[in-house]
């Protein structure tokens, strides 16, 4: 993609080693991801795995798994610089692995088609090994909220 800029890209680029406790987003302050990357079209960030973010056996939860990758998504796509709001019409997410209260995993939020109306992206949430622990492919919809 072309390196764009606007100044929602570069207020994610701003922060860039800090903590997304500032994020536009009540649950992705929740959720308090590391940025540590932005290009246009793909936002990267560190999650530790916290005890309320597990299910009973001590892992990542999926419903927090797919928290993170949905709420990264909803921020790569609000820092391409739209002038409405979108939102996420589907969100279908694999399960590959575990990941324990404690580890640091690394989310990635890319754009794959940027239509007018419909954007459609993948992410994935891999651990320290390398292992995929989670991916997702998501399709947002343009609505009628100015921004």
């Amino acid at each position: 993609m072309n390196e764009i800029t606007n100044p929602r890209l570069e207020f994610f680029r701003s922060k860039i080693g800090k903590s997304m406790d500032i994020s536009p987003s009540p649950f992705g302050r929740w959720l308090n991801g590391k940025i540590i990357a932005v290009n246009y079209g793909r936002l990267v960030a560190d999650f530790t795995v916290r005890s309320e973010m597990t299910n009973p056996a001590g892992v990542l939860h999926g419903g927090a798994a797919s928290a993170i990758l949905d709420d990264l998504i909803g921020a790569m796509v609000y820092s391409l610089g739209r002038e409405y709001a979108y939102t996420s019409v589907n969100l279908t997410v694999d399960f590959l692995h575990a990941s324990r209260e404690g580890e640091v995993v690394t989310a990635t939020a890319e754009v794959i088609r940027e239509g007018k109306n419909i954007i459609h992206c993948e992410g994935r949430i891999v651990a320290a090994n390398g292992k995929v622990i989670a991916k997702c492919s998501t399709n947002l919809i343009q609505t009628s909220i100015k921004i």
